[in-house]
């Protein structure tokens, strides 16, 4: 059993408060309830690329093929349900389209069957959301950290949408949040089967999707880094682990067999890519430097943080500081994580954070480098952005609570506490228009 302590804040309980669970299950409540109703409401048209990812399930339910090949994908009228001749320019591996096949009820011709479906990604996100309150009720952190830790990622604006539709992100938020609650545990407890617990969910992430092998497979790999270090985990393990992160990888090591790119470029893709630029008028446009590209790209995550297909104001581009200083905030925590790694005073979400961010760190040079080398080549802008970081968005409040642990200044205390609270719940309601 580890001796290292989950959170060395001032007041640290060593039982979770029972308000804890009470909070837990009221944040969890109310995201079913709003996700549903999103579910209910939204257009499949409009965001998220629905239209496509619903296609790729009907067509494995048409054609009876759970590996169908890319080219062969067609798109779904949106009205009617009805393939039409338009090709389809999802390039992700189909596990979880097949998953939805096998769940969910016939999609083609029937428009409201889709409401099934995105019940059943609803149900891959609750799981994920109560694995990172659980990750929080097991780190037994004082009501108002617990409250830090909570509200910022039930107010992270994409989670609500993307969950009341059908979308693969999801099963990679599931991946990604299993693992992360899973390695918090192994370091917190030495116990074993928590690394199978969290090779699982790398596993489910990166079936689902190339960043969430990236993410969630890096995070581990850092931990598991760590543990035999300071040998808390028997080299024989490193077996295991390679063997699942092959396992994850096999559907990228398919694509490299068929396609030649674990990412293939197909050409409905391309042709999608160049509908997408001359409609956004970025064909005409000069090409930026790459410091000017990497400014535009850092200013479009940003933004997107705060999806919207409405005009933004000046104060609500203003509102885009909140997560702007909560970053600034989680990386004045991460070097407080480091130093105390360093002095070998660690405690758990020092190890923690430090693995995030390491793995947050790997996903963005390869995005970067991916959407600038596409960029280069086609004068594509989109593809930045942020959703494709949240099954680890959770490092963020975890980094911000390791800076808090290091304030004893109560004034300096309080402050930094009400603004993790309330910064997360003024963006989400103040920090795009309506619509």
């Amino acid at each position: 059993m580890s001796d290292t302590p989950a959170y060395a804040a001032p007041g640290t309980l060593t039982v979770a408060p029972p308000k804890n669970y009470f909070v837990a299950v009221i944040i969890l409540g109310l995201f079913v309830l709003a996700a549903i109703v999103s579910a209910e409401r939204k257009d499949i048209t409009r965001g998220f690329d629905e239209v496509a990812h619903t296609s790729y399930v009907a067509h494995i339910q048409h054609s009876g093929s759970p590996w169908p090949a890319l080219q062969t994908m067609r798109m779904l009228d949106p009205q009617t349900f009805r393939f039409t001749a338009e090709a389809n320019y999802l390039q992700h591996p189909p596990i979880f389209y097949a998953l939805l096949a096998a769940l969910g009820p016939s999609l083609e011709g029937h428009p409201k069957a889709l409401f099934i479906d995105r019940l059943i990604n609803i149900g891959l996100v609750a799981v994920a959301l109560a694995a990172l309150l659980g990750l929080g009720l097991a780190a037994r952190f004082p009501l108002h950290e617990f409250y830090a830790y909570a509200i910022p990622i039930a107010c992270i604006p994409v989670l609500v949408p993307v969950a009341g539709a059908v979308n693969n992100d999801n099963l990679t938020v599931l991946g990604g949040a299993v693992a992360m609650l899973a390695v918090w545990q192994l370091v917190a407890t030495d116990r074993k089967v928590w690394l199978a617990v969290a090779l699982t969910g790398v596993v489910a992430a990166g079936w689902a999707k190339l960043t969430g092998l990236v993410l969630s497979g890096a995070m581990v790999s850092a931990v598991v880094a760590y543990m035999l270090w300071h040998k808390r985990l028997p080299w024989t393990w490193a077996v295991a682990v390679a063997f699942a992160f092959a396992l994850a990888a096999m559907p990228y090591f398919i694509y490299i067999a068929q396609y030649g790119a674990p990412v293939p470029n197909t050409p409905a893709f391309i042709a999608f890519v160049d509908s997408e630029s001359r409609d956004f008028g970025w064909t005409a446009l000069p090409r930026r430097s790459l410091p000017d590209y990497f400014a535009y790209f850092i200013g479009e995550l940003v933004a997107s943080w705060m999806p919207t297909l409405a005009k933004r104001n000046v104060f609500q581009y203003a509102m885009l500081a909140i997560p702007v200083a909560a970053i600034g905030c989680a990386g004045l925590g991460l070097a407080l994580s480091l130093r105390r790694l360093r002095r070998r005073e660690e405690t758990t979400i020092d190890v923690i954070v430090i693995s995030g961010a390491f793995a947050i760190a790997a996903n963005f040079v390869l995005h970067f480098s991916y959407s600038f080398h596409f960029y280069a080549a086609t004068g594509w802008e989109a593809g930045a952005y942020l959703r494709y970081y949240v099954p680890l968005a959770a490092i963020v409040p975890l980094a911000c609570l390791s800076l808090l642990a290091a304030i004893r200044s109560p004034r300096w205390r309080g402050a930094l506490l009400g603004f993790l609270i309330a910064g997360p719940i003024v963006f989400r309601l103040l920090g795009a228009p309506l619509g």
